[in-house]
């Protein structure tokens, strides 16, 4: 113990040291201000409301800020000074002065009066009408702290609020809405109120007509003198109001150039337009189907205009993916004498093909390492209706550095191609999206081939027809109706025998499969909404295979379901995936999921489809067991060799503390806990003559009551480089329970041991990653 002790004396011996000699670089009459404090009524025995909460805003205001501190400790500040005064432009003294360090804050630099002023303001704006806030200096040594004293009397409340009389149609629609008011009479004076308020009468406003109404003509009366602690607000429109913002205007003519550019400017101005249901469309060059502009343009002539339009107009022309460039310009025929706007809607196209190339490295905590290249060609407004039709091909390659198969070789082959429409197509219905979000039809196909080595390949095609649609902005929808996806596997006659002995579970990777069925997804997240405290994501899906068709397929003579000898797949599929994000503070927020799914295979099936089944492990999963390699339930397979165990059902709850260190410099530390299990254990075959039958995977089913023991539970810490555009993850995890252990001895924290390498060898798990785990 003391071997530990003495360390530690040493270095808290030598921060304190640190932080008393930063006052020693001062020079002679210099300061060094450590902050402020303000005391809330010091004289008086009555509390305001929430005074610790009124404090701390208070202190919060003023400036400058004090040198960054850790514990008393200014250790940013030490480093300035023991920089010293760096001779040269660049070098390691410059980057540690100017780049690690940071100047002293004086107390020179600290002006009472305009921070008070401050002070007093705020308070103002909060209904303490009678505030003063007075400031003084306290020096100790070399250093000193502004002491601010608030004195801020009664907190003011509303004792009514008061509209303009209705005598035209502004001022109607200011009476007809003032039940959605923010002021209310009994609440406190607050000017962040009195200002919602002006840009709530605005948009109404905006709504019908008053294009040129602005939130500054508003005015809020306040009137303080009727006592009581208590002030009558009154709402005015101002005098000095323009005339034309008085007035709702029109929309008159709609002009779309949908091949704009500045060079062409006056050529196409002088083109004779094509009408199109209300709007004049100047394209000699044909780009666009007129009835494109249907879709995007919300508004018609002679209706008044509303901002509602105007944004959902903006927004779907931005959406489409069809522009680079989009803007909207209203111009009043004569602002004097007339009420209407001319509408020019100046379209930019992107160009119609493009070609992409992208290269991607992969490192695997199942030991495997390798790149993919990509190339996509991308060709825009195909059928002159803002399609996108994208075909890609890409290849990748991994090998197996380590593990009894080290050298195993991997390779991918893949193409695809999607047509995606700007619109929702349903056979026999037309159906119109009247928000702001540009729903799509997206078709699909895809042919992939992997080749695993010399164990097995696997050819699978795939065809897709759905729908993606936003219900607003934090609501999103897939639909695919349609999805087939055909797997046929090669596997080399002679080995098939021995994969199948040595690696249990492999059979159902290399079956025939024919998936012919429907998928819906839900996507629901406020994370947009950076100011939240605590943000969420919610993912579910339903997946059924083989349902409808089931019903129309005959049976084989072995009594299976087949389409082209090849049984159909049939199961449903559910999958729900909830992640919380709880900021601590600016710096920290407490990240957590939850994922579970279940498949319940049915007539042809006693299991999920190996593509559609569920896994555990890896670098975005239980972090702490490689990727593939956990379960079914207690099964332990042979990672070294081969991990790729599935399930029908499976259970994960991640927890991460996320903090930043310096920069874009972040850490984490995380618990990992899951499994994933078959709906019935795989028993294997039995032997018969002829055939030797095939080992099953003990304690691979799941039993409600034994699921919480069996869950594998991983710990461990994290850097990232978050630079915004990108994150890069480095995750080191260790597992501190076993489920394939026996029940007594599944939590191994008597066994960690980091000075041991052989224990690091076989239990530290390193993931490197782009983005967040979740």
């Amino acid at each position: 113990m003391k071997q530990l002790i003495r360390p530690f004396l040493f270095i808290l011996i030598c921060l304190v040291w640190s932080a008393c000699s930063n006052t020693k670089y001062l020079k002679p009459g210099q300061i060094l201000y450590t902050g402020a404090e303000v005391e809330v009524n010091p004289d008086s025995a009555k509390k305001i409301d929430d005074q610790k909460g009124v404090k701390s805003v208070l202190e919060s205001k003023t400036r400058p800020k004090p040198n960054k501190s850790i514990l008393g400790l200014r250790p940013k500040l030490w480093i300035y000074n023991i920089a010293g005064e760096p001779k040269k432009p660049k070098g390691i003294r410059n980057w540690l002065r100017n780049k690690v360090g940071e100047p002293p804050v004086l107390l020179s630099q600290v002006n009472l009066q305009y921070n008070s002023d401050v002070l007093t303001s705020h308070l103002i704006s909060q209904g303490y009408l009678q505030s003063v806030v007075t400031g003084d200096t306290v020096i100790k040594e070399k250093k000193g702290e502004a002491i601010y004293t608030a004195n801020t009397g009664d907190r003011y409340k509303m004792a009514s609020v008061r509209f303009p009389e209705d005598v035209d149609f502004l001022t109607s629609i200011i009476d007809q809405n003032k039940d959605k008011s923010v002021l209310e009479t009994g609440k406190y004076y607050d000017l962040d109120a009195f200002k919602n308020e002006r840009v709530r009468i605005d948009n109404d406003l905006k709504e019908n007509g008053f294009f040129y109404f602005n939130p500054d003509y508003l005015l809020l009366q306040v009137d303080s003198t009727i006592g009581k602690s208590q002030v009558d607000v009154r709402v005015k429109v101002k005098d000095v109001a323009p005339d034309a913002a008085l007035k709702p205007f029109t929309i008159n003519k709609i002009n779309v150039y949908p091949n704009y550019s500045l060079r062409r400017d006056s050529t196409l101005r002088k083109l004779q337009p094509l009408e199109y249901n209300g709007m004049s469309i100047y394209d000699d060059r044909n780009t666009f189907k007129p009835k494109v502009f249907d879709r995007l343009v919300f508004f018609q002539p002679d209706e008044l205009y509303n901002r509602r339009d105007h944004n959902q107009s903006l927004n779907r022309m931005v959406n489409i993916g069809a522009f680079q460039d989009v803007r909207a310009e209203f111009v009043p025929i004569d602002s004097m004498k007339s009420n209407q706007l001319d509408l020019n809607i100046f379209l930019t196209p992107l160009r119609k093909n493009s070609l992409s190339f992208s290269v991607t490295g992969t490192s695997k905590s199942n030991n495997f390492v390798g790149s993919e290249v990509t190339l996509t060609q991308t060709t825009r407004n195909i059928f002159r209706g803002a399609e996108q039709l994208d075909v890609s091909v890409s290849g990748g390659f991994e090998t197996q550095v380590s593990g009894v198969s080290k050298g195993l070789n991997s390779y991918s082959l893949t193409a695809e191609g999607k047509l995606t429409f700007p619109q929702f197509i349903v056979p026999f219905f037309k159906v119109n999206s009247t928000n702001a979000f540009i729903p799509k039809t997206i078709a699909r196909l895809q042919y992939q081939l992997l080749q695993r080595g010399s164990l097995y390949g696997l050819n699978s095609f795939t065809g897709e027809f759905g729908y993606n649609w936003k219900e607003n902005q934090y609501k999103e929808h897939n639909f695919n109706p349609i999805s087939i996806t055909y797997v046929r596997p090669t596997i080399d006659s002679l080995r098939q025998r021995d994969l199948f002995d040595s690696i249990p579970g492999l059979r159902s990777t290399l079956e025939k499969q024919f998936i012919i069925g429907s998928r819906y997804n839900f996507t629901y997240t406020n994370q947009m909404e950076t100011q939240r405290k605590n943000n969420m994501f919610f993912y579910g899906s339903v997946e059924t295979g083989g349902n409808l068709w089931g019903l129309f397929v005959d049976k084989n003579a072995a009594g299976e379901r087949t389409i082209f000898n090849t049984p159909l797949t049939q199961f449903v599929r559910l999958e729900a995936d909830f992640r919380d994000y709880y900021k601590v503070n600016r710096n920290v927020t407490w990240a957590n999921r939850f994922n579970v799914g279940y498949g319940h295979a049915y007539g042809n099936s006693t299991s999920l489809p190996f593509v559609r089944q569920f896994f555990a492990g890896g670098s975005n999963d239980i972090r702490a067991f490689a990727a593939r390699s956990l379960g079914p339930g207690t099964y332990r397979v042979d990672t070294a060799r081969f991990a790729d165990q599935a399930g029908d059902i499976k259970i994960m709850l991640n927890s991460e503390l996320r903090f930043k260190l310096v920069s874009v410099l972040h850490g984490a530390l995380f618990a990992d806990a899951g499994n994933v299990w078959l709906r019935r254990e795989d028993v294997g075959t039995p032997a018969t003559p002829g055939n030797p039958g095939t080992p099953g995977r003990p304690g691979s089913g799941f039993r409600l009551k034994n699921a919480l023991s069996e869950l594998a539970v991983g710990a461990g810490a994290g850097l990232r480089v978050d630079a915004s555009i990108f994150v890069v993850r480095l995750d080191v995890a260790f597992p501190i329970r076993k489920p394939w252990l026996a029940p007594g001895d599944r939590w191994v924290f008597d066994d960690i041991n980091f000075g041991d390498k052989a224990w690091r060898r076989e239990n530290i798990i390193y993931n490197i990653g782009i983005g967040y785990p979740f």
